[in-house]
């Protein structure tokens, strides 16, 4: 686009997305963009290290002295159709002479991208959100349009926002494939088109805010990308699904085997499996994400893998009859819609990258649900536990150097800080208080 274009709006927000998961946005007016597009807008390095219950933690070198400036990708600009001569373009944060910041969570993704890109590796994804749709507060949130999973008659119950939110994203330039009523009452899935990996993150964001944003302005309703908004109700996830590419050739797939799955890819998924204990402080990171990874909740509860296996945390997803190459990808259940996406991406990369690097191979797949293998189907497979709480995902995500690593040391020293903090302030507070507190903060 060109800063003309936005010559016209009210605002222009510049987002971006914290550690902790929260979209935030500071505006421009539309006469103002073209010179903010290039200074940037000013940002205390305090901001990101605000946690996800806005407590302001402490981490060295991220106190309020100092600045850092949100930069616009300006390819990411769109309007938003919910609000009247409104726009958001997502943004870096860098240092005020331009120059890389180590707790820009998008820098971190960049740098795992040029990591892959040094092995020849190009990264697509794209994030299969579930979410719900409620009335009331969010300490009381009542499930709207409630009906059976996958009927049409729920999917009418719903229809005008369906159609608002399709349209909006549709509006934007999004392509969504895939529009579904999902299991839990007020549960809807809508899902769009895979992106090259840090266009896919940046989508993530805009998907987010145009659900909330459709919901609540043109409907008076929330939006819930919690990963257990309720109790006694399945939850949500923020399924990841990636493959990995040179030029038109999917590194993934290899038509001559049986599985269709390459060597490569192989590798890539054993690397995913070793640090997966450890990555799901990045995938699954909030104080009520652990409620979520249950078995038999379709979540990926254990360390596992397999073929179509939707209770495996990792699953190759069998591939569409004409297009094989094109559409085989893998998919990690094990993610939720609390998560950063930068960092999630950011994450699974360095540990599929680091099992090609060692050659890593992984067990046998589980054929059937890992809850209900046999001890010796379990050995055969490798089937581990998932940490059960947020502080043990935190302590393993510590001691991983290869993801810390990836992560650098400001975005590791704050990333853990912050989210200790929320942990705290969960295990003082209870998990009710929590849930509620993050009903749709995200």
């Amino acid at each position: 686009m060109t800063t003309e274009s936005a010559e016209n709006m009210r605002t222009v927000r510049f987002i971006y997305c914290d550690p902790s998961g929260v979209i935030r946005s500071k505006a421009t007016t539309g006469p103002l963009f073209a010179g903010k597009a290039t200074e940037g807008i000013g940002l205390t390095r305090a901001q990101n290290a605000v946690n996800l219950f806005e407590d302001l933690v402490h981490v060295d070198g991220m106190e309020p002295v100092g600045e850092v400036r949100i930069i616009p990708d300006m390819d990411s600009y769109t309007e938003l159709p919910w609000l009247n001569r409104t726009a958001s373009v997502v943004s870096d944060l860098r240092m005020p002479d331009g120059a890389e910041w180590g707790g820009c969570t998008r820098t971190v993704l960049k740098n795992a991208l040029a990591a892959a890109a040094e092995m020849g590796i190009e990264v697509k994804a794209a994030f299969e959100n579930e979410f719900y749709v409620a009335e009331g507060t969010p300490a009381n949130p009542i499930p709207w349009a409630d009906g059976a999973c996958y009927s049409s008659a729920a999917v009418d119950r719903a229809s005008g926002l369906i159609d608002d939110i399709v349209d909006n994203l549709m509006a934007q330039g999004y392509i969504v494939e895939q529009v579904i009523n999902e299991y839990g009452p007020g549960q809807l899935e809508i899902v769009i088109k895979y992106d090259e990996a840090l266009r896919s993150a940046d989508n993530q964001l805009k998907y987010r805010d145009t659900v909330r944003g459709t919901a609540q302005v043109g409907h008076g309703l929330m939006a819930s990308f919690s990963p257990k908004p309720y109790p006694d109700k399945v939850g949500s996830g923020a399924h990841l699904h990636f493959s990995l590419w040179n030029g038109e050739r999917n590194l993934l797939y290899n038509a001559q085997e049986p599985t269709k799955i390459s060597e490569l890819g192989k590798h890539f998924i054993a690397g995913l499996l070793e640090h997966l204990p450890a990555l799901v402080a990045l995938t699954c990171p909030s104080y009520v994400s652990y409620e979520r990874l249950a078995p038999h909740a379709w979540a990926g509860s254990t360390v596992a893998w397999g073929y179509d296996n939707r209770e495996c945390s990792v699953r190759v997803a069998s591939p569409f009859a004409g297009r094989e190459e094109q559409s085989t990808n893998i998919e990690l259940k094990s993610s939720d819609g609390s998560a950063n996406p930068y960092l999630a991406l950011a994450g699974v990369i360095h540990a599929g990258l680091d099992g090609i690097r060692r050659g890593l191979v992984p067990p046998a797949p589980a054929e059937h649900d890992p809850a209900l293998l046999t001890g010796a189907e379990r050995e055969a497979s490798n089937v581990r536990p998932l940490p059960a709480s947020q502080a043990e995902a935190l302590d393993l995500l510590a001691q991983d150097t290869v993801l810390m690593d990836g992560l650098g040391d400001l975005m590791g020293r704050l990333y853990l800080a912050v989210r200790r903090a929320e942990n705290a302030k969960g295990e003082a507070n209870g998990i009710e208080w929590a849930r509620a507190a993050t009903f749709n903060v995200y």
